[in-house]
């Protein structure tokens, strides 16, 4: 394996941390039989590309135009983060009586902490959140027709979009792959950004709900600026002085 190219080693990083989902430094050492310091030289190299974010000890992927995480790897990544963020955003209802839920696993489980004690109309383009909500009391469930997406079984296209334009809706909950203070809110897919707008455009509040990885990431079509949201709902994990920076662009942020 040593007598690899730069880049040949740093493909083979890029395929292991897209297929497990994260790398570890010592790991790849020992995989690659090459010295901690070259595998951090390659770490910076891939960051600098877009390709990875380094975390303490070695790095995950970044999700781009040709690499997306499915639903299910979603559904097993930072959950207990993710459920204390999606708690907190669901507190921010206020009187909406029509919702937005984005398709991926932090807004299913927005969704799935709405009140039942009320009526409400939640307008998903994800399949997975329909299903969840399809026989909650009080819930009336709207799903926006259009191609599903395999890997995160959620709507997209002109159909999706047209329908979604025919609404007024009172909040958006969104997700994203990535959110920078320079280049907004992104995602991957240009499909998917569309929906993503659409739904901005219809609702009259937008909250963005994510776990701190997405923070300073940055994918491939951009589909709002920061200023577009009444709120962003992450964790203590994103640091005070990062989160006061994005409070500045207008959003209240909410740590918890």
């Amino acid at each position: 394996m040593s007598g690899m190219s730069a880049e040949e080693r740093q493909r083979e990083i890029v395929k292991s941390a897209r297929r497990t989902g994260a790398v570890d430094v010592n790991e790849l050492a020992a995989e690659l039989g090459v010295a901690k310091e070259t595998v951090r030289r390659d770490l910076r190299a891939l960051e600098d590309h877009g390709l990875v974010r380094r975390t303490h000890g070695g790095a995950y992927p970044v999700e781009s135009a040709g690499f997306e995480t499915t639903l299910a790897f979603r559904a097993t990544s930072h959950v207990p983060e993710k459920r204390r963020i999606a708690a907190a955003a669901a507190e921010l209802l206020g009187d909406a009586e029509t919702v937005f839920v984005d398709e991926g696993f932090t807004p299913q489980l927005i969704a799935e902490s709405l009140p039942r004690d009320r009526p409400l109309t939640v307008v998903t383009a994800s399949l997975a959140t329909a299903g969840a909500l399809a026989e909650a009391d009080n819930t009336t469930v709207l799903l926006l027709g259009g191609r599903v997406r395999p890997g995160t079984l959620a709507t997209v296209d002109h159909w999706t979009t047209k329908m979604l334009a025919g609404f007024v809706i009172d909040l958006a909950f969104i997700g994203a792959n990535g959110i920078s203070r320079e280049h907004g809110l992104t995602t991957p897919d240009p499909a998917v950004s569309e929906v993503k707008s659409q739904a901005i455009r219809a609702a009259r509040r937008t909250v963005f709900a994510g776990v701190h990885t997405k923070f300073g990431a940055v994918s491939f079509c951009r589909f709002a600026e920061i200023s577009a949201l009444e709120a962003i709902v992450t964790s203590t994990l994103l640091p005070t002085s990062e989160a006061h920076r994005y409070s500045m662009q207008g959003p209240q942020v909410i740590r918890v």
